[in-house]
């Protein structure tokens, strides 16, 4: 029998919010803990949460909106765009192996490393993003293996900007949660959160405010909502952010079960996820049932048993 939510969520120490929903069907629709524990400021369902790496699905949507458009090429070099900037990265990558995370450039946010990279706060505009991102040499050549990679999804965001001609925030709002009907997300600054949006937490109890940038870019940092992926999956299914032949092709398998900046974990799923410093977020849909799960927190516990309790609506026979 199934532990119910809130038993597992008071166990684990849970704060954030739950919500699985199939077409207009709402099964499961719950917020825990607080979005601001020193003002006792609790979590709503629609409260605003970083979701970190779930940003990455946004920027391959505007990057192959580009390529849609005829303005940029899967097989576009990065140097071709570049210029001059970012030296180090080797002439033979393109947009596609930036996308597939099997382009080998150096990484200035290795998850892999030990020990980790240290906090970055300090980066809020893209010229910070192009200066933290110099100085790292290519790691293997490009296309010969899948490694996960947050500095190649900021290089797409560079690379974008300069395409557009307009700041990448813009881009993602534009081309990507308007069309959407996402009204709840939006790059925002961590030290100047607007009301109905959660604080982060770490284990010690500080805010996340100095482990985090000051305000995210290509490769994370966004603030969304629970309801606003309620909205985003049947949009980009629906072929309200991309022509449909598009999406078909970045949900195809390119790499270690991840296709074009969405995860694919088991057929008939369609997955992005994220964790950093007091986050994590993780969104799964089932487009066959018209299944999504959403799950997002605020502290330094995550999802843990609940994200195996979100995952039993997908392994039911």
């Amino acid at each position: 029998m199934k532990v119910p939510l809130a038993a597992l969520a008071e166990d684990h120490g849970f704060s954030g919010v739950v919500l699985v929903t199939r077409g207009a069907e709402v099964l499961v629709e719950r917020a825990f803990g607080y979005a601001h524990i020193g003002y006792g400021v609790e979590n709503t369902v629609d409260t605003r949460f970083a979701i970190a790496s779930g940003t990455k699905g946004f920027t391959a949507l505007v990057v192959v909106g580009l390529v849609a458009e005829g303005r940029l090429a899967l097989s576009t070099t990065a140097r071709e765009v570049l210029g001059d900037d970012l030296p180090l990265i080797d002439d033979r990558v393109t947009v596609e192996h930036l996308l597939t995370h099997t382009s080998g450039i150096g990484d200035y946010c290795d998850e892999e490393a030990d020990p980790p990279p240290p906090p970055t706060p300090l980066l809020a505009t893209s010229a910070d993003y192009l200066a933290a991102l110099d100085g790292y040499p290519q790691v293997s050549p490009p296309g010969t293996g899948f490694r996960y990679h947050n500095g190649a999804f900021a290089v797409l965001g560079l690379i974008a900007e300069r395409i557009a001609g307009i700041p990448f925030a813009d881009l993602v709002r534009i081309r990507v949660t308007e069309p959407a009907g996402m009204a709840d997300t939006a790059f925002l600054r961590s030290d100047a959160l607007p009301a109905r949006t959660a604080t982060g937490y770490l284990e010690d109890g500080r805010t996340n405010v100095f482990s985090l940038p000051v305000a995210g870019f290509a490769d994370g940092g966004i603030y969304s909502s629970a309801p606003d992926f309620r909205k985003f999956w049947p949009a980009l299914l629906g072929g309200r952010i991309l022509p449909r032949e598009w999406v078909d092709r970045m949900l195809r398998p390119h790499a270690e079960r991840y296709g074009l900046g969405f995860w694919l974990p088991r057929p008939g799923l369609v997955h992005l996820n994220g964790g950093d410093h007091g986050v994590t977020f993780w969104s799964t849909h089932e487009p066959a049932s018209g299944l999504t799960a959403t799950l997002i927190s605020n502290n330094h516990r995550g999802g843990g048993p609940l994200l195996r309790w979100l995952d039993e609506f997908f392994t039911k026979a």
